[in-house]
């Protein structure tokens, strides 16, 4: 069963000709770049890289990227707007990398599109090298708990956030801007299990908030939070330097 991205290519392009949607400029591009910094970029994988925004910041942090997308449109763009990019049409379930490939995996907002995420989840961390980081951006789980509703405007004319079957894993489709794809709600204990049965070590937590941009937009991130950010380190084996 297709997830909608391939379908939604070109909507999607279209929303990123501007510099990217204001989600990811004014509250995740900021903290998701300072993470990587820290530890120096190195060799990247970026998974669900989609049109290689993200990929292009990378890229100008002196990193050596390769971004993977299993929509072939998407992958095109990223290769239109970065000729000297690396750029494949690659699921996440599967990766075609040897074990300890990369100094950093980034999953920026591509959870949530991922049905096999044990497997996608186990990938990720074989292809980290020891004391290497998986760097993700997601949303909460209460948010994705919306799906679809969302923001409702009540009887008395003020807004509410609808919450229901938090605990219930499930796919829901959810559009904007002519987009329409499958999204996957999970509580945030699927997540956590998941990472933390790899051995991975959590090293940073956080639920970002607007850095700028409209008052409105910034109140509501104060009140439902929709991201958070997470940096996960796979240990190196015990005597290795």
């Amino acid at each position: 069963m297709t997830n909608g991205w391939e379908e939604s290519a070109s909507a999607w392009i279209a929303t990123q000709a501007d510099g990217g949607d204001l989600a990811r400029r004014l509250i995740l591009d900021a903290p998701m770049l300072e993470r990587a910094r820290l530890h120096g970029t190195g060799d990247v994988l970026d998974v669900g890289c989609g049109e290689g925004r993200f990929c292009r910041l990378l890229a100008s942090e002196g990193a050596s990227v390769v971004g993977i997308d299993p929509a072939g449109s998407l992958i095109r763009e990223a290769r239109r707007l970065h000729p000297d990019g690396d750029y494949r049409v690659v699921g996440a379930e599967a990766l075609p990398f040897a074990d300890a490939t990369f100094d950093l995996v980034v999953a920026y907002l591509s959870l949530i599109d991922i049905a096999d995420l044990k497997a996608a989840v186990a990938e990720m961390h074989r292809v980290l090298r020891p004391g290497g980081h998986l760097l993700i951006a997601n949303h909460n789980g209460f948010f994705s708990a919306s799906n679809p509703s969302g923001w409702r405007s009540t009887p008395e004319g003020t807004r509410a956030f609808v919450i229901d079957h938090y605990m219930d894993e499930r796919s829901d489709w959810v559009g904007w801007s002519g987009i329409r794809v499958l999204n996957w709600h999970r509580p945030l204990s699927t997540y956590m299990s998941l990472l933390l049965a790899t051995g991975l070590q959590l090293r940073h937590f956080e639920e970002p908030l607007a850095r700028g941009g409209h008052p409105e937009m910034a109140a509501l991130q104060r009140r439902v939070p929709a991201f958070l950010v997470m940096e996960w380190e796979k240990p190196s084996p015990a005597g290795m330097v």
